[in-house]
C-alpha cells in the first residue's frame, strides 16, 4: 500500500472517512450510507493518488490493499459500530451532559487505533517504495492545500471564519435532528464566539506535520532500512501525529474536544421532542443499514 502521507495524518484521514461514514456523520440517508461505505476504496484509492500520482504496479497494491482493509473493517468492526450507535439511541429521547457526549470520543478513538493497527504493517511495507518524484508531488500537494487553508482560514475575517464554522456544525446537527431551533443557533453562536479559531497555530502544527512527514518518507526511501527500523520509525510519525509535540497544540485539541461535548450537550437538550424522534428513527436505520453491510456477502 504505497501510503505517503497516509502514514501518519493520511492513516487518521482514512480512519474517520471510514468511521464518520460508518456512524453517518456524512452522509443523508440510508441508501446513500450503504452506497457511500461500498464506494470506500475507490473513493479512497482516487484521494491517495491525487497525493501521489502512482504508478500502475503501486496502484494495484493500493486498491488490492484498500480492498482487504474494507472487508475486515466491514466484517469486525461494523458490529462495534452498530453497538455505538445503540448507545447514541439510548440517549437520544433524554437529556446527556457533556460527559455523556464526551465518551463518544473515547469509542471512536479506539476504532480509529484499531484500523490504524490493522493498516500499519502494510503502510511500512510500501512506503519505502517511494520515489523522489512522488515524494516531490507530495509537497507540492502540501504546499496547494496549505494555500488553500490561508485563503479560507488565514485570510478571512472572524466574522467569516464564524459563520463557516455554524455552518459545518449545524449542517451536521440537522443531519441528524432533522432541524435547527433560533434557540438551538443562538448557543451554537454563542460556543463559537467565546472559542475563536486560532488558524495560524492550526496550519503552524500542519506544516510541522507535513514537513516531518517528508523527512521521514525521505529517509525511509533514501537508505536501505530493515522492516523492523521502518516499523519503528513510521509508528513514531504516527504518534507525534495523535500527540503533537507542541504542548500549546496538545492544550488546544483537548479544548476543542471539551468544548464540543459542551455544545453537543447543550444543543441536545434544547431538543424539542420531535427533534429527538428524529434523531432516534435516524440512528435506528443507521443501525439496520450497517448490521446488512456487515453481513453482505
Amino acid at each position: 500500500m504505497s501510503f505517503p502521507h497516509f502514514i501518519a495524518r493520511h492513516a487518521q484521514r482514512l480512519s474517520r472517512i471510514i468511521g464518520l461514514l460508518s456512524i453517518a456523520v456524512a452522509l443523508a440517508g440510508c441508501s446513500a450510507l450503504k452506497l457511500g461505505y461500498s464506494t470506500l476504496p475507490d473513493v479512497a484509492y482516487w484521494w491517495f493518488d491525487g497525493y501521489l500520482d502512482l504508478d500502475d504496479a503501486q496502484g494495484q497494491r493500493l486498491r488490492e490493499d484498500l480492498q482487504r482493509l474494507h472487508a475486515w473493517h466491514r466484517g469486525t468492526e461494523l458490529p462495534r459500530v452498530v453497538s455505538l450507535l445503540q448507545r447514541m439511541e439510548a440517549l437520544a429521547m433524554q437529556d446527556m451532559s457533556p460527559a455523556q457526549a464526551c465518551s463518544f470520543e473515547n469509542d471512536i478513538r479506539e476504532r480509529y487505533a484499531a484500523l490504524r493497527d490493522r493498516a500499519e504493517p502494510a503502510i511500512v511495507t510500501n512506503a519505502i517504495t517511494l520515489t523522489a518524484a512522488q515524494l516531490k508531488h507530495l509537497e507540492r500537494k502540501y504546499a496547494r492545500n496549505n494555500r488553500e487553508f490561508e485563503k479560507d482560514w488565514i485570510r478571512s475575517t472572524p466574522s467569516e471564519q464564524l459563520e463557516k464554522r455554524m455552518k459545518l456544525f449545524i449542517d451536521r446537527f440537522e443531519l441528524i435532528y432533522g432541524s435547527v431551533s433560533d434557540a438551538q443557533r443562538a448557543a451554537i453562536r454563542q460556543q463559537f464566539e467565546a472559542s475563536p479559531f486560532p488558524a495560524a497555530q492550526v496550519l503552524a502544527e500542519r506544516r510541522r506535520r507535513q514537513q516531518e512527514t517528508l523527512a521521514v518518507l525521505q529517509r525511509l526511501t533514501g537508505q536501505t532500512v530493515s522492516l523492523g527500523e521502518a516499523r519503528t520509525t513510521v509508528r513514531g510519525l504516527i504518534e507525534r501525529f495523535e500527540q503533537s509535540p507542541d504542548p500549546a497544540y496538545r492544550a488546544y485539541q483537548s479544548s476543542v474536544v471539551q468544548d464540543a461535548c459542551r455544545l453537543i450537550a447543550t444543543v441536545h437538550n434544547a431538543a424539542t421532542a420531535a427533534q429527538r424522534e428524529h434523531a432516534a428513527r435516524r440512528l435506528r436505520g443507521w443501525q439496520r443499514d450497517l448490521a446488512e453491510l456487515s453481513t453482505a456477502p
